[in-house]
């Protein structure tokens, strides 16, 4: 396991280092839970990828305690571009819980969140346990029997940093910015080609962005494979009810209160929900 580089007494079987995830995590979350943002963690800790992970488990650990249940997974970082802009070659992942969730059609308080931002997404429901990891890579057809269904969705993102600043770990370990999601319908994935779909979202009835499913990996099964890869990695594997966020078919765009969303993807009909 991943130590945090510079903490202090690492040798003591890491229970330094481990005191410093705990930590780094409550501020992440008392942040959250007041609405407020902090500074980047990188700019007094040094952090690495595998450290923040570390983090981001504590932190979701939290959230479990309060009694929330942990309901899926979401995908960050599945656009070529972005990737090159943050100098990676992977995505990233967060965990999403029930608290997240909100029907569709609901509404969704923002007032708490710093930086709300909104973007259209695919949702897989897993049906049945995937596997994968490095010693059984999944393929498409794999992933593709593990599912119960699609639909069309959207995430909420929220960063807790200052000026929505931050690096590599640091969003890492903030969750990767997740901060609420909701599903439309789920629907058969047979017969339905993920790759293509148009998607446009609206706010208070007027495009704010349009996109496709193709800037998902170019194939959201693609992102799919990597979170059922992940997930099973981090000894968090995929179960049957859980939803995976592929990742974002356009840019995040801002979600002031009083806003209403709607999310519309070709083939999979529309989600909305209303910011207050």
């Amino acid at each position: 396991m991943s130590e945090l580089p510079g903490t202090a007494e690492q040798g003591r079987e890491g229970t330094a280092a481990d005191e410093e995830v705990a930590r780094l995590a409550a501020r992440l979350d008392e942040a959250a839970l007041a609405g407020r943002t902090v500074p980047r963690l990188t700019d007094a800790v040094r952090l690495d990828v595998p450290a923040a992970y570390r983090v981001q488990r504590a932190l979701v650990e939290r959230r479990l305690a309060r009694g929330e249940r942990l309901a899926g997974v979401k995908m960050g970082f599945t656009s070529r571009a972005k990737m090159a802009q943050m100098g990676v070659d992977d995505v990233i992942y967060g965990l999403l819980t029930d608290a997240m969730a909100v029907e569709d059609g609901g509404t969704l308080d923002v007032s708490a969140l710093a930086h709300p931002r909104i973007e259209p997404e695919v949702a897989f429901l897993i049906g049945t346990p995937p596997g994968g990891g490095p010693s059984s890579p999944l393929s498409p057809a794999d992933v593709e029997r593990a599912l119960a269904g699609v639909a069309v969705a959207w995430e909420v993102l929220d960063s807790r940093y200052d000026g929505f600043s931050f690096t590599l770990p640091d969003v890492v370990a903030d969750n990767a910015s997740a901060a609420a999601f909701g599903v439309g319908r789920w629907l058969p994935a047979d017969g339905l080609d993920p790759r293509t779909l148009g998607m446009v979202l609206e706010l208070d009835g007027r495009t704010a962005a349009v996109g496709s499913s193709a800037a998902v990996l170019g194939d959201p099964v693609r992102s799919l494979i990597a979170a059922a890869r992940l997930a099973e990695e981090a000894g968090t594997p995929l179960l049957p009810g859980q939803v995976v966020l592929a990742g974002a078919a356009t840019a995040a765009v801002a979600l002031p209160p009083g806003t209403h969303a709607r999310v519309t993807a070709a083939g999979l009909g529309r989600v909305e929900v209303t910011a207050r």
